[in-house]
């Protein structure tokens, strides 16, 4: 004889499981809290430097892709995660996002909001200079700057030794249509320690330089130019993987006709970790 099958939970028992996994998540997240109190009171929170910590967020937000599955979109899950991330690090020393807004207030309010939330406090400006001005001048507060394009060579303010420097790259991973999508620089003074060096960047200022030059040296770094009349030239932001970075690219600028007047470490992030239409991650 054939056995009945068993009748479907009802949606009350249904509702029931989805309470009971609400009440754990919201004692796990308390039970975090009281981790970071304990935190507070063994870590040197009074250090120059932002409590942010590149290296260790891009290695969370990579494992988080790979483990995630599931008819959760990764988008939702990306952002629970930063907000639950960037509020912690926000509580164990508070900072501000400035924004430098000059190339369009929305994406980057989208980004800064997508990253770290609506707790940490978010002040705009009209200039790169002016943000990261604000962020050297603060305990541990963070600059956000476009990575693609720029009106001025703001990142010569970063060469100087106890200038802020560029830490991390958003967002910390890429895909199609992701909801803060904005290639976005973040500033700041913060631990050497704390730092993620796959990829340098260099503020490097040359003559000679034009179209036909940026499109020779593209396929070896990516690169943000502003006419630099110092130099009649033009100062460069470039950002570098793999051994022995700037000395190839200097190679490559001689090569084609430019000369390399002056170069700077002006920080370094993680390499872009990018997921596919398909759904796999690759850095």
């Amino acid at each position: 004889m054939s056995q009945t099958p068993p009748a479907p939970p009802s949606l009350q028992e249904l509702r029931k499981e989805i309470d009971s996994i609400d009440e754990q998540i919201h004692r796990l997240l308390m039970a975090r809290g009281d981790i970071i109190d304990r935190l507070i009171s063994v870590k040197q929170t009074q250090e120059i430097g932002s409590a942010f910590r590149p290296a260790r967020e891009a290695d969370m937000m990579r494992r988080l892709v790979q483990r995630h599955r599931g008819i959760l979109p990764l988008d939702t899950i990306e952002s629970i995660w930063r907000v639950i991330i960037s509020t912690f690090t926000y509580v164990q020393a508070p900072f501000s996002i400035h924004a430098d807004v000059s190339l369009g207030e929305s994406t980057m309010r989208d980004s800064a909001r997508f990253h770290f939330g609506f707790t940490v406090p978010y002040i705009s400006h009209f200039s790169a200079s002016a943000a990261v001005e604000a962020v050297a001048k603060s305990k541990g507060d963070l600059a956000l700057v476009s990575a693609t394009s720029s009106r001025i060579a703001w990142w010569t303010t970063l060469e100087a030794d106890g200038a802020p420097k560029i830490i991390a790259r958003l967002p910390f991973v890429e895909r199609a249509d992701h909801p803060a999508a904005l290639p976005v620089f973040v500033v700041s003074r913060v631990a050497d320690s704390a730092m993620v060096t796959e990829i340098e960047t260099w503020s490097v200022r040359v003559s000679g330089w034009n179209a036909e030059i940026a499109r020779a040296l593209s396929p070896l770094a990516e690169i943000v130019a502003v006419p630099d009349t110092a130099f009649d030239g033009a100062a460069l932001l470039v950002s570098i993987a793999g051994p022995n970075r700037l000395e190839k690219i200097k190679l490559a600028l001689i090569e084609a006709g430019a000369s390399v007047r002056a170069s700077a470490l002006v920080g370094s992030h993680a390499t872009r970790y990018t997921v596919p239409p398909n759904g796999v991650a690759n850095s």
